[in-house]
């Protein structure tokens, strides 16, 4: 079971996933209104899974730790020193639900995305229509670019987007339709990347 949840000042989403058989529940990205994720979660056996670094995406972290003793699982090399640090193609077990992680910088070093079943969660890497900015501490267009072409792009047509921040004209949509209406994944060398990424 995955649950969107709307929270904060800057349109964030935080999702709570619960495996269906065990009820062993992860939270990923809680930012803001920790009290109101927590309502909607199991009380036990709860983690902590983050798509990357930013303060708007993390802050909650400390909170839900003190309040349910979770573990923070983030990539290997982030700065928030993970209790289970994982890289490109571990997998995550919950319960009976394994959740994969790819590892996709660009918008910072540490951003990760994860797929469970049939859907995807992008974290600040690929929005409903657009992408993550590139002018923060660690953006790298480069980057960005491998992950969102020789990653994201590859992936199954009919997986589920569930992006970090509702900034598109509907909450989740799916590869297939990101491939048809996002500007940002128009067929682009990588130089034509560059030049498009540094227009205003």
């Amino acid at each position: 079971m995955l649950i969107q949840i709307p929270v904060g000042p800057m349109k964030n989403f935080a999702y709570v996933i619960s495996d269906n058989y065990t009820k062993k529940t992860a939270i990923v990205d809680p930012a803001w209104e920790i009290d109101k994720i927590l309502d909607i979660t199991t009380k036990n056996d709860l983690n902590i899974i983050y798509t990357h670094s930013h303060f708007d995406h993390i802050s909650g972290n400390e909170e839900i730790i003190k309040q349910t003793n979770a573990k923070l699982i983030s990539y290997y090399k982030s700065p928030q020193k993970p209790d289970i640090p994982v890289s490109e193609n571990d997998e995550i077990t919950l319960g009976n639900t394994t959740m994969k992680v790819i590892h996709t910088p660009g918008h910072c070093p540490d951003s990760i995305c994860i797929i469970i079943g049939n859907k995807i969660l992008t974290g600040d890497t690929l929005f409903v229509g657009n992408c993550g900015r590139i002018d923060l501490p660690g953006g790298d267009i480069d980057e960005l670019y491998t992950s969102l072409f020789n990653k994201i792009y590859k992936l199954d047509d009919k997986l589920e987007v569930y992006p970090g921040h509702d900034y598109g004209k509907k909450p989740f949509s799916t590869i297939e339709y990101e491939k048809k209406h996002n500007y940002v994944l128009e067929p682009r060398n990588l130089n034509e990347f560059r030049e498009f990424m540094s227009t205003p």
